[in-house]
């Protein structure tokens, strides 16, 4: 009789969510004088699955000039299959507590470049870029 754990490892696709995650969209207001602010809404906090990327010429070029990539996973729904790049991605777990000026929500900031919602029915893969680091 296969375990729980083996059939785990033989089906490849287990992944072990221990982040937290939450996805904001950018939902621009119009300010006092006519010009648009940058407000974020937070649309889904979930679990997911940091994965390094090795580096091809894209990754390698944005380690070179300070910035961190990595590629997340988070399981497939309608919430997560909605998700652009114009939404940022927040590291719950790590980062400010209280935000930063008026952006008052938690956590490190990340900027989705790439979102990956058909590769797989289970999963949408992520690929997100963090500020520059100096």
């Amino acid at each position: 009789m296969i375990g729980r754990k083996e059939k785990r490892a033989l089906s490849g696709k287990a992944g072990v969510l221990t982040e937290r995650v939450a996805f904001d969209e950018n939902v621009g207001v119009t300010g006092s004088l006519g010009g648009t602010v940058t407000t974020w809404t937070e649309r889904h906090l979930c679990r997911a699955e940091w994965i390094y990327q090795r580096g091809d010429e894209a990754v390698q070029a944005a380690r070179l000039a300070g910035r961190r990539v990595f590629k997340i996973k988070v399981r497939s729904c309608a919430a997560t299959r909605s998700i652009t790049t114009d939404y940022r991605m927040r590291d719950m777990r790590r980062g400010l507590p209280s935000g930063v000026g008026e952006d008052v929500l938690p956590g490190n900031r990340w900027d989705v470049k790439d979102v990956d919602a058909i590769t797989d029915r289970q999963w949408v893969y992520l690929t997100v870029e963090g500020e520059v680091v100096s």
